[in-house]
């Protein structure tokens, strides 16, 4: 086993999970950025530096997932942080296509079924997945800990107030597939708690992505901090939460 610690990213190629990556390097990790496209894994951890390296990861297939939890536990050791980042919010919209416009078709009485499936396949299953597969090396690693990258637009407790600026966007696909996240979250957590393995969901806010063609209102710096933070927690720190921008509590 290597002396420092370990971290892996899923979907750490571009966006919020590059800068998430970026950052724990720069806070004393070895990186794993995780890609479905090796290729651009590879460049992405020649642009973050030596202390990053890219593996192969698509959360949607079983057998690449196996091979990279085999590549953690042979080539590294141990896992001090898992951050389950990976996520798609459609499958089928459009280009030009807003938000607003997209929601209009994925209404609980409109979806098809194949979209609001291929979003919950990686932001759901792919997460529980790729928790199964890391699981047994996070085990073996003290003091280790798991953040899971939701988003405010799965809060139940958000969208039941009438308020609440993005509530129309609620609906099967991507807010629902975040609010099964925040549930597998729990799941996990208290799962875990007697082994003092801490697990918590983190919003990154708004970001500016590829997940909403760029038009988010924050930064990437801005919404990978909560993660960071989160991943940085000490072993006795909180587990079973969801929180965002500058700590503050999410309600489910």
């Amino acid at each position: 086993m290597q002396d420092k610690a370990v971290a892996l990213v899923t979907g750490a190629n571009q966006g919020i999970g590059l800068q998430i990556a970026r950052d724990l390097v720069s806070h004393g990790f070895t990186v794993l950025v995780g890609s479905r496209d090796f290729a651009r894994g590879q460049a992405a951890a020649g642009d973050i530096g030596q202390d990053a390296h890219a593996i192969q990861l698509d959360v949607t297939d079983q057998a690449s997932i196996a091979e990279a939890a085999g590549r953690v536990r042979t080539e590294f050791g141990r896992l001090d942080v898992l951050v389950q980042n990976a996520a798609i919010s459609n499958k089928s919209k459009r280009e030009g296509q807003s938000v607003q416009e997209y929601a209009k078709t994925t209404r609980p009485s409109n979806v098809a079924l194949d979209e609001m499936r291929a979003v919950w396949e990686t932001n759901v299953f792919g997460v529980l997945m790729v928790y199964q597969a890391m699981l047994p090396i996070l085990r073996a690693t003290p003091g280790a800990r798991i953040v899971n990258v939701s988003s405010g637009v799965g809060s139940l407790g958000r969208n039941a107030d009438p308020s609440f600026t993005y509530r129309q966007i609620f609906g099967p696909v991507y807010p629902a597939s975040k609010t099964a996240l925040n549930a597998l979250t729990l799941a996990m957590a208290i799962e875990l708690e007697p082994e003092g393995i801490r697990v918590n969901a983190v919003s990154p806010g708004y970001t500016r992505t590829n997940l909403n063609g760029y038009s988010g209102t924050e930064t990437v710096e801005e919404g990978a901090r909560e993660a960071v933070r989160v991943a940085l927690l000490a072993q006795d720190g909180p587990t079973g939460g969801f929180t965002g921008k500058d700590g503050q509590t999410i309600p489910w």
